[in-house]
């Protein structure tokens, strides 16, 4: 059985003091309990990474890079190195994030390498795909997303996908309020599991995390986690607010 794999991002939000503070009140809330049965990550600013993986060390809370540069080290101004996230405390990196596919024009190339890098340093990356609203309202969105996890995956053999994980999270509801409807989502789910089985096989298929993220809530999560083909999701803005990402954990 696949272990859920909540995740939260939180893209250019937080000081360090913040991020300390958040951290101390999501352990604090699970104190007088059992760790719960799901592996939850953070992925922080960078500039809070090293102070986190402190605090959280011995805890059930992992850290992840929000990217990563392909590159193990040169001239790349602004740029970070898997090895620099290894060693920082980091266990996951998102790669290939819509907003990175946006806003900074990365290709299924360049993810492909990234996705590389990271495996190369014992990272677990988490692969992110998805169709845009005008995709998606021309029904491109099958194509899009096996084209995005060819290139994506191009040459990685199965011995490594026990290591990686895929985020399906639609751009069209990413910060826009709206969420995929539950029979939206296991749809794009099932297909996703369904190319991993062609290319991998019914042993990676059937322990791949597909995680979904859009627009999750603790209000809209138990329905979206409780599909066959859903594993986790990877949250944005409710996992800036501590009692919504517990809640979301708890799945309550």
């Amino acid at each position: 059985m696949i272990k859920p794999i909540i995740a939260g991002n939180w893209k250019m939000n937080k000081t360090i003091a913040e991020a300390e503070a958040f951290t101390g009140r999501l352990l604090a809330d699970f104190a007088a309990t059992a760790p719960p049965d799901r592996e939850v990550v953070i992925a922080p600013p960078f500039t809070a990474l090293k102070v986190l993986a402190d605090a959280l060390q011995g805890s059930f809370v992992r850290l992840a890079g929000q990217n990563l540069n392909e590159a193990e080290q040169g001239a790349f101004t602004g740029e970070i190195s898997a090895g620099m996230l290894k060693e920082a405390g980091c266990t996951y990196c998102l790669v290939g994030h819509s907003e990175r596919r946006t806003l900074f024009a990365e290709g299924d190339a360049q993810v492909n390498r990234k996705l590389t890098a990271a495996l190369k340093y014992g990272l677990r990356p988490i692969l992110c795909i998805g169709e845009s609203l005008q995709e998606r309202e021309a029904g491109k969105t099958f194509p899009v997303i096996e084209r995005q996890l060819k290139e994506g995956l191009n040459n990685l053999p199965a011995s490594d996908m026990k290591f990686c994980v895929i985020a399906y999270e639609p751009v069209w509801a990413i910060g826009t309020g709206k969420t995929a409807s539950p029979e939206q989502a296991q749809e794009v789910h099932r297909f996703i599991r369904e190319q991993i089985l062609a290319i991998y096989g019914v042993s990676v298929a059937a322990e791949i995390a597909v995680l979904y993220g859009g627009s999750v809530t603790p209000d809209n999560a138990p329905s979206l986690l409780a599909l066959p083909d859903i594993n986790g999701a990877l949250i944005g803005g409710a996992s800036l607010n501590v009692e919504a990402f517990v809640r979301i954990i708890k799945g309550s």
